[in-house]
């Protein structure tokens, strides 16, 4: 009582809050790799028959997604989506009922992890909002039987809103620089309404989440020291030029425009399931028909040794947008370069096409295949899926302009190299 009373309550549960909330993003992801790694061995060990090497890799994601919507459907239905129309309608006082539920928390924490551990094109961040907002009212019900004032209903709801805050800027792991914005856009998504004292507990319960998030990482192995989640690794001493400020323009417009359309076309998928009304009838009696159709339709485009060849295929989100904020240059003049494509940097590189119908064919069956992977019910969200399209959007116009520009830009003596990860981390921030 001595040490609440001097440090506050509020902050001591903002504490346990970010470590509960950084604990339970760990383990999930720690599940989702662990997926991810079944699917490639399964793959890789039948590399001796194609077929037995198909039948691996569209059984295995069609199991968890199936098993994800069933296990969401019977447990929780409140758990499929993102949940933040939900945390918006709650902050503004309505009461909807086992939507912070536990039953709801675990049909969403494990309806989560089998759904990304499928490897579908669907995103994580936005749904861990839901995650984070249920653990919120569980600790104040343990924290009000020591500290009476959280049983105050309106202290109830600060509470949740700074864990709404703190859902996706833990997310990326970024104590110090990527929180700020972070916490802020969780705001402008969860509420139209925001208390300014909330937004510091925010920030402070995220600073906490990260860093312990991070800390697991590296006590597990995963990582060496603490560092970003996406790092990369452009030389300090490059800079860019004023004549690519119209790329970056254009890039800047193209990926808006391009996240407001993939929304429209979300709407599209689901209007047009709702409207016809013998297919809709048909797949409320057979409700696990949908997901596992879907799953089936992007298993079998993404097939490696099939059409997935052409569109880097084989490569989780995360291997994907790594290799798309590569320092390298990939290509100049559409002639690969000179250099050894390492590790997951091979999936781009095809004898028979150049990276730019590549980068082409990856941006258009990965748009309108995440749009329709995130109609499946199953938790999920769209945050990372569209990150990824925006980083392959920009890395195209990086390496364009590596082909146009192929010794750099000429100015005042100086050169400026192209930099097409540079444009790929531009292209990925542009989307939101």
């Amino acid at each position: 009582k001595f040490l609440i009373s001097r440090v506050g309550e509020d902050w001591i549960f903002l504490i346990l809050l970010g470590l509960v909330m950084a604990l339970v993003s760990w383990v999930v992801d720690f599940c989702i790799a662990i997926c991810l790694q079944a699917q490639k061995w399964m793959y890789g060990g039948l590399d001796s028959n194609v077929f037995l090497q198909y039948l691996a890799w569209v059984t295995y994601p069609v199991v968890l997604i199936t098993f994800s919507a069933g296990f969401t459907q019977i447990l929780a239905p409140q758990a499929v989506g993102s949940g933040i129309p939900e945390m918006k309608t709650i902050l503004r006082g309505v009461v909807l009922k086992e939507y912070l539920t536990f039953k709801t928390f675990v049909a969403k924490v494990i309806g989560l992890t089998c759904a990304l551990g499928s490897g579908m094109p669907l995103g994580k961040e936005v749904a861990r909002t839901h995650i984070y907002s249920i653990c919120s009212p569980g600790l104040q019900g343990f924290a009000s039987l020591f500290i009476p004032v959280f049983q105050n209903e309106s202290r109830n709801i600060e509470m949740l809103a700074a864990a709404c805050a703190v859902g996706l800027s833990s997310c990326f792991a970024s104590p110090i620089g990527g929180e700020f914005a972070g916490v802020l856009y969780s705001i402008e998504v969860t509420s139209s309404f925001f208390a300014v004292r909330n937004y510091w507990r925010g920030i402070f319960a995220a600073t906490f989440s990260a860093f312990f998030y991070r800390v697991l990482a590296v006590w597990y192995g995963d990582e060496e020291a603490i560092t970003a989640l996406f790092s990369t690794h452009y030389h300090l001493n490059l800079s860019f030029h004023l004549k690519e400020l119209p790329a970056f323009i254009v890039l800047g417009i193209a990926s808006g425009f391009g996240g407001a359309l993939f929304v429209y076309l979300n709407r599209l998928f689901v209007q047009f399931i709702r409207n016809q009304k013998t297919i809709n009838k048909f797949l409320m009696k057979k409700r696990l028909l949908y997901p596992a159709l879907v799953t089936l339709l992007i298993s079998t485009l993404t097939f490696p040794p099939g059409f997935g060849q052409f569109m880097a295929g084989k490569l989780t989100q995360r291997e994907s947008l790594v290799t798309l904020l590569d320092n390298r240059t990939w290509a100049k003049q559409g002639i690969a370069e000179e250099f050894d494509y390492i590790g997951n940097a091979q999936a781009w590189k095809h004898p028979q096409v150049n990276v730019f119908v590549t980068l082409v064919l990856f941006i258009i069956m990965r748009y309108w295949m995440s749009a329709l992977a995130t109609t499946i019910p199953v938790p999920c969200g769209a945050f990372m899926p569209v990150f990824v399209i925006g980083a392959a959007f920009g890395r195209l116009v990086g390496e364009s302009m590596a082909a146009w520009f192929p010794d750099g830009i000429h100015s005042d003596g100086s050169i400026y190299p192209i930099v097409p990860g540079g444009y790929a981390v531009v292209g990925m921030l542009s989307t939101h």
